[in-house]
């Protein structure tokens, strides 16, 4: 494994928001879920794709918190752009099709950033 400098870590900046909506992406190479997450009035309401069709149903994803990277640039996937990456942890490394979310284990106010 690389080691890298605290400055490093420093670059990526990680924020608590809340799901707000929640919808299919049929044209994902993966099975995903298309999110709205309200990351706080600094950053607003973001779009992410998220491959956790798996473990997740829509309507329990809703009002759920997520810490998601937000100083990313956008990605297009197909024809939506994900703003943001949603974290989550690999539950099988062989599949790679079982992502648990990470999440805090209280509320927090959206755009919390991770210490």
């Amino acid at each position: 494994m690389e080691s890298i400098e605290w400055t490093d870590f420093e670059k990526v900046n990680l924020l608590v928001g809340t799901i707000i909506a929640v919808e299919e992406f049929p044209e994902a190479r993966k099975p995903a879920y298309k999110l709205q997450i309200d990351l706080g009035p600094e950053i607003g309401v973001k779009k992410s794709s998220a491959q956790i069709t798996r473990l997740y149903k829509k309507e329990e994803l809703l009002g759920r918190q997520v810490l998601c990277v937000v100083n990313f640039k956008p990605k297009k996937i197909g024809p939506f752009v994900s703003e943001v990456l949603t974290t989550g942890l690999i539950l099988n490394d062989k599949a790679g099709d079982e992502v648990v979310l990470v999440m805090p284990e209280r509320k927090v106010p959206n755009g919390s950033k991770l210490a």
